[in-house]
């Protein structure tokens, strides 16, 4: 049997679902909610918000800054979204009602990846499950105060 190569983090957070969604569906928001430091700026000419098989380019940094282009592959209004590029790998992010608000889903799924090992030596997982710990974090500040401190 094959190993699972997902990492999730959860948060709930107190604010309703489809602004939290609409928050992630909206590539200009992506380096404001970044908690990893690696998404920099949404480059120029991009959709307003995302929708399954929308494409939509950020500028990104690790070590050295470069551009990628991402594809919506999951797209439920509301409750999911994710978007992978040309390596494979994807990031999914779910939203579902709970008392206190929405409990809020980011995962790095590297299942798809064309590189699964190398991800796992260089510690993509571990690094990127802090990132996203941290986007949570960013996100919960956003929705629930309207600004986004930085640490």
């Amino acid at each position: 049997m094959g190993r699972e190569r997902k990492v999730s983090a959860t948060r709930v957070i107190a604010a309703d679902r489809q602004a939290l969604f609409d928050i992630v569906a909206d590539p200009a928001m992506h380096p404001v909610i970044d908690g990893s430091g690696s998404v920099r700026a949404v480059q120029a000419g991009q959709p307003d918000r995302l929708a399954l098989g929308t494409t939509f380019g950020m500028t990104m940094k690790v070590g050295a800054s470069y551009p990628i282009t991402n594809t919506v592959v999951e797209f439920e209004e509301g409750a999911r979204i994710a978007w992978r590029h040309f390596h494979g790998h994807r990031w999914r992010y779910e939203f579902t009602v709970v008392d206190g608000g929405t409990l809020v889903t980011e995962t790095f799924d590297w299942s798809t990846a064309r590189s699964k090992l190398i991800l796992e030596l260089i510690g993509f997982p571990t690094k990127n499950l802090a990132g996203m710990n941290a986007t949570l974090t960013r996100l919960d500040e956003l929705a629930t105060t309207g600004r986004v401190g930085r640490g």
